[in-house]
Formats: C-alpha cells, structure tokens, sequence
C-alpha cells in the first residue's frame, strides 16, 4: 500500500459561507428541527458553541447549543433573548419544542432576530456537536465539476458521478465498512467487490486481514488518497477517506475494470470527491427511517386511504385543528414530470422557518405540503396559507431560478379532511400551469375559468365526435403534407378572438400570409369562421389535442 500524496488543510481551502438554510440541508431533520427563523434561512453560521451556565459565552453568526436549559422556563427565555443581543445565529435546546401557546420563547426570538431549534430525542448533545461541526465543514465545499448533479444525499447518484470522473468501478462505505451505494457496470467486476456488493458489506475476513496490516489507521488518520497496485486477479485499487470537521463519515473505494487502467488524475480527482462526498454521506446519515414513515402516513391520508391517528400520532399533528394543503411545481403546462427534488429540502425548511407544523410528501412531477395548526378563525387560517404560499413562491423562484407555482388548498376543520383540500390546491396548480398569465399563487376560485373548462374538456373524453369534423380533416391535410401549418394557425386565429394582426404576431408571419392560411382552413375543412358553435366546437377540439388526446 503507498501513499500517493497529502491534502493538508482542505476542510477550509475553498469553503464558502454557509447559511442556515445550507447547513440544515445537510445536517438533515435527523439530527436537529427548525421550530422559526425570524430573519430568514440565508442567516450565516460560522460555528457552533456549547452554553456554559456559569461562564455564558455568546458569540455572533453562532449556533449556542443550550444545554440542559428548558425552553419553556424562563431562563430559556433569558438565552434566547441574550443570544439576540450577541448576534447569535441560532439557539439549540433539547427535544420537545413548547407548545405554541409558549409565547414567551418565539416573542424573544423575533425581537432578537435568532433562530429557534431542537435536538431529535434520538441524537446526543456529544453526537449533535460532531454532527454541526462536520455539517459546517462539508457544507461549505464547493461542488466539484462534474459532481454538481447528484441530490444531496443521492449515494448512487454520486457514487456514478465519482466512477466517470476516475474511470473505475466505485463503492462508497460507512465507516464499518458497510456498503452504502456502488456505482453501475455493465462490465465483469473482481470477486472481491462482487462479495461485497451481494453481501452489502466488505466480508469480513477481509475486514479483519486489512485491520492486521494497519490498513485501518492509515485509512483514518489523515486525508491522503491511497493507493494498492494490481495483484493477480486483484486490480489496481484506489480509497479516500470521507471526513468533514475533525469525524470520519466513510470511504470511497475505486477499482479498475477489465484491466483498463484509470484515468490519469483519479488520485486527485478521487480527493476532490471525497470533500464533495461529505455532505452527502452526512446528509444519508442524519435523515432517519422515522422521517419516510411520517411521509408514508402523510402520502397515505392525503390520497384518501390512509389514517388520521396514524399520521397525528407519528407526525405529532393534531387532528382536530384546522389544516390544509400546497401543491408545489415548478413544471409549465403538459410538463408534469419536472423533477421536484430540489424542492424537497427547501419547501421543509422554508416552511419551518415560518414556525408551521407541516409534512412535505413528493407526489409525481408536484410537492404536497400539509399544512396543520392553523388558526381557528376561518379567515385568519386562510390568510395564514395565503401567505405562505406567496412567500414560498417568491422565496423558491428566486433560489432556483425558474417560476414556482402553488396551488392553495382549502382550509379543512381537521386531518380528516385534508384530502379534500389535497384536491383543490391540485386543481388550482394545474389550472395555474395551464394558464398563460404570469400569476403563480391562486385557490380554485382564483382561477375558477380556467378550473371550468379543464372541467369541461375532461367530460368531453369520453364524447365519441363525427370523424369529419372540420377540425379532423384539417388535420389529417396538414399530416399529409408533412407538417402542421393549418392547424397551428386556426388555433392561434382562435386563440386571439379573430384578430388578424395579433394572431400573425404571434405566428410570425405577415397578415395577408394569414388571411391566405385562413382561406386554405376553409377550403380544406370546410369550416366556418363565422359560426359561433363551428368555432366553439374547433376550439375544444384544439384544446383537447392539447390535452394529449388525437382521438377528437
């Protein structure tokens, strides 16, 4: 085994700052909850600091981590209210958050600007300072070129990335050499990643012969790639320790394939990645099973099949007060598989940030986000989603670039009846993607035009038409002359309530190019531009053809 060279100092070359927002994405909801952030997710941590009681050192852009301080007493009061004088980015305090009704904590927090949090019951105050510290470190690596795709946390994802950028088969491990993702091959692998793949760990004989020969603590204490060469059947291995602030989160392994040498830079390229990999590997470590639990009830319910105790006892909802839903896309019209991943993460964040209780579910090309403890009055409730749902879709549109649509479902007295409001905040995103304005937050009655005539061309599906409509022999011309000329344009002369000049605007062609193509409409079709039912019955036609449907 030979060391192939040194990377001193990486978890602070090259690091960027890194917000809140960023470091929760991270650290993940296994670890530590957002209960509000009052001045927003983009507040930047520096570190992270472990209140002393008798020698309080606060210091600002920290998160202060109140150890054995009780929320709901008025000493915790006192720390949130001190770490807002001190610039503090954050207060951390056991789990159990109070119950809204403890007003005394959130008012303090407001006033000073400073983030509430809590630990999860299932992570110590000596794991979570590791868990912040390396969550800090990671989080801070810039993407490397050519690992910016991967979902944080999407182990297979990066573990394909690493192996075209080294040009080896690749596995990453825990760090008891336990098989977390491997990337895909198509070609024969060596026995030893073979047994390690089917038995989801290194086998252990393995383990033991490569803890003999010291391999272990070379792996572990130190940053450099190392390198074993090629032994009869064996070939050519690379491995990278994965460590963020100071804790080992697992390694990279890269194995070259059918004798094909890797690339000439995998050492280095290896290194790279192993930094990049950190928040990754943190990110899988910290996102418990309990989370795809409380998502699975949550899915369950809001498709009406699922249970309300089940959900308000492992979401620790309450089922009886008032809730409703956000559906969430990024998608234009006909585009519903628009990857939503990214949404993911942020919507959960944003949301808590505002102090809501909610589950976020994916649901195909769209989010759902129930929304639960609103405010008894019917109006308030409906002015709280009101406003969550425009400060998400201008939070969202900014941070990723692109239009965010939400539809707002109906505030529903309780869970019971959350898949109902599921229903409406649906309907009003679709009619929102279907829309040409620009607008982006609408409840069905919002956009109730466009929400009728989805209604009306979804009961026109199962109308068996005339098979000579004016509008199928104007298609089938077009198809026999190779194009869709015709048709493109009677949809635009529709679309434009006869107007000439706007309609060849929008085709970019002149108007007397038009007036002749609506001539040709005629002559072929034998439609009639002057009829109100033939242009009624062309314009659902058309719409329905938009829908996906080639049978009308």
């Amino acid at each position: 085994m030979t060391d192939l060279g040194a990377s001193a100092g990486w978890e602070t070359a090259g690091e960027t700052r890194v917000t809140l927002e960023r470091l929760l994405s991270v650290v993940g909801v296994g670890a530590v909850e957002l209960h509000s952030a009052p001045e927003g997710l983009g507040t930047t941590v520096t570190g992270v600091n472990v209140l002393d009681l008798l020698e309080p050192v606060i210091r600002p852009r920290e998160l202060l981590l109140a150890v054995g301080v009780d929320p709901r007493s008025p000493q915790g009061v006192d720390v949130v209210r001190r770490a807002g004088e001190s610039g503090a980015a954050g207060v951390v305090f056991g789990p159990g958050r109070p119950e809204p009704a403890a007003g005394a904590l959130q008012a303090a927090a407001e006033a000073g600007g400073t983030a509430l949090l809590f630990r999860t019951a299932w992570c110590t105050w000596a794991h979570l300072v590791g868990v912040l510290r390396a969550g800090l470190a990671s989080a801070g690596v810039p993407p490397l070129a050519g690992l910016g795709g991967p979902r944080l946390g999407d182990l297979n994802s990066l573990a394909d990335a690493v192996a075209a950028l080294v040009g080896g088969a690749v596995t990453i491990e825990d760090t008891e050499s336990r098989v977390l993702a491997y990337s895909s091959t198509e070609e024969n692998v060596d026995e030893h990643r073979r047994l390690t793949i089917l038995g989801r760990r290194v086998p252990p004989w393995r383990v033991a012969a490569m803890r003999e020969a010291g391999f272990f603590q070379a792996l572990w204490a130190g940053d450099d790639v190392l390198h074993r060469p090629a032994h009869g059947q064996d070939p050519e291995r690379l491995v990278g320790a994965v460590r963020a602030g100071g804790e080992a989160l697992g390694s990279i392994w890269v194995a070259a394939v059918a004798g094909r040498p890797l690339a000439p830079n995998a050492s280095e390229a290896l290194r790279a990645a192993a930094r990049t990999a950190a928040a990754h590997l943190l990110h899988h470590r910290t996102h418990s099973s309990g989370d795809r639990l409380v998502e699975d009830a949550a899915r369950a319910l809001l498709e009406d099949r699922g249970s309300v105790e089940v959900l308000a006892e492992r979401a620790s909802l309450p089922p009886r007060e008032p809730c409703a839903v956000l559906a969430v896309g990024t998608g234009a019209a006909g585009h519903g598989d628009d990857d939503p991943s990214g949404l993911h993460g942020l919507l959960a964040l944003h949301c808590a940030a505002y102090g809501h209780r909610t589950v976020v579910v994916p649901a195909g090309g769209r989010i759902l986000v129930l929304l639960s403890a609103l405010d008894r009055d019917p109006d308030r409730a409906e002015s709280q989603v009101t406003r969550l749902g425009e400060s998400l879709a201008n939070q969202l549109s900014a941070t990723l670039g692109r239009p965010v649509k939400i539809g707002l479902g109906d505030v529903a007295p309780g869970l019971a009846g959350a898949p109902e409001s599921r229903r409406s905040a649906e309907l009003a995103l679709r009619a929102l993607t279907e829309a040409t304005r620009s607008r982006t937050v609408a409840r069905t009655e919002d956009v109730a035009d466009t929400v009728g005539i989805l209604h009306v061309v979804g009961a026109l599906r199962g109308v068996a038409l005339p098979p000579q409509t004016s509008v199928a022999r104007l298609r089938a011309f077009d198809a026999e002359h190779g194009g869709s000329c015709l048709v493109q344009t009677l949809r635009a002369y529709l679309d434009h309530f006869g107007d000439v000049s706007a309609a060849s605007r929008a085709l970019g062609v002149h108007s007397n190019s038009l007036r002749y193509r609506l001539r040709r409409i005629t002559q072929v079709s034998g439609l009639d531009l002057e009829s109100p039912d033939a242009r009624l019955l062309a314009q659902l036609q058309l719409r329905l053809s938009d829908q996906g449907d080639g049978t009308h």
